[in-house]
């Protein structure tokens, strides 16, 4: 049997992650000392699953951890794709 997760987390954690994108741009999300150009700073993807933990209803129970790292893995994958979107866009 599969496990269940709780889409309310990546959605409530996507929306965040749109406005911070919106706000701050993509720039904000990639690490500006690397060496590796485009490479992603891994403590924002986290900020925004806490974020998203956090904003829960009081009433309902943490997120169980399958659930966090699903969400993780989610925000993660979408922040990959508009960085090879933008890199398209610049001709790497």
């Amino acid at each position: 049997m599969g496990d269940v997760i709780d889409l309310t987390l990546v959605s409530d954690a996507r929306r965040y992650f749109q406005k911070l994108l919106e706000t701050r741009g993509l720039n904000y999300f990639l690490r500006k000392d690397g060496g590796r150009l485009f490479q992603i700073e891994q403590s924002k993807v986290e900020m925004i699953v806490r974020t998203a933990a956090r904003s829960r209803p009081a009433h309902l129970p943490r997120p169980p951890q399958h659930a966090v790292d699903h969400c993780r893995k989610e925000i993660r994958r979408e922040l990959i794709r508009r960085v090879v979107e933008a890199m398209l866009q610049t001709g790497l």
